[in-house]
Formats: C-alpha cells, structure tokens, sequence
C-alpha cells in the first residue's frame, strides 16, 4: 500500500531554482532511506540525494554538492529536494524512493518508486 508521490517539477532557466516534494503514504517504517534519482534522456539512472530518516544523514553526489539539499519532515512524510543553481545537464525526470525493509542507506533496498517529476534546466 506504499505510495509515493512526487511534485514541484518544472522549466527554469539556468542559475535557477526548484524545490521538489516526495509524499509518502502506507509506509509502516519508523526510520529508513530515503531517496532522489534522476534520469536523463539516452543516459542511466542517476542517485541524486539521499537521507536516512531516523538520524538525518544525508548524502549526495558530487555533480550537486553545494548546490543541492534533501531533508525531511516526519510528521508529514514528506522528503524534499532544494535545487538551487540549476544547470542545464540537471534536466532530467526525477523520481523519489523509499527503502522497503527500512534500512540505513548504505544497505538500502529502494523497492517503492514514485511516478517521476520532469525538471528542465534551459541555457
């Protein structure tokens, strides 16, 4: 009964910024990962961000160091990503995910996936 669900896609001009939400719903964990991922056109899977809620322990690939924030709010069930600085190579759909065995994010098995947000970044 997990859904996850994601808003706040859009179209920005480069420098830019977007804040995405992921809702989580029917989800009977108390902490685990969660996560961002994006991908682009021709290109694979990207893991973007991600936090593990029982601490707030976030990660983030080094291509949106500095420039993007994943954090949480618990009584909503809600993760968010702030893109701030957006560049064209950002345009991609992204999606958020959910460990389903509610692990840390170095174990994370991300078995619920939300429908996808596009975000288009233009020069």
């Amino acid at each position: 009964q997990v859904q996850l669900v994601e808003s706040g896609g859009g179209s920005v001009q480069a420098g830019g910024s977007l804040r995405l939400s992921c809702a989580a719903s029917g989800y009977t964990y108390r902490s685990n990962c969660m996560g961002w991922f994006r991908q682009a056109p021709g290109k694979e899977r990207e893991g973007v961000a991600n936090i593990y809620t029982g601490g707030g322990t976030t990660n983030y690939a080094d291509s949106v160091k500095g420039r993007f924030t994943i954090s949480q709010d618990k009584g909503k069930n809600t993760v968010y990503l702030q893109m701030n600085s957006l560049k064209p190579e950002d345009t991609a759909m992204y999606y958020c995910a959910a460990d389903r065995s509610g692990r840390l994010c170095s174990r994370a098995d991300f078995g619920y996936w939300g429908q996808g947000t596009q975000v288009t970044v233009s020069s």
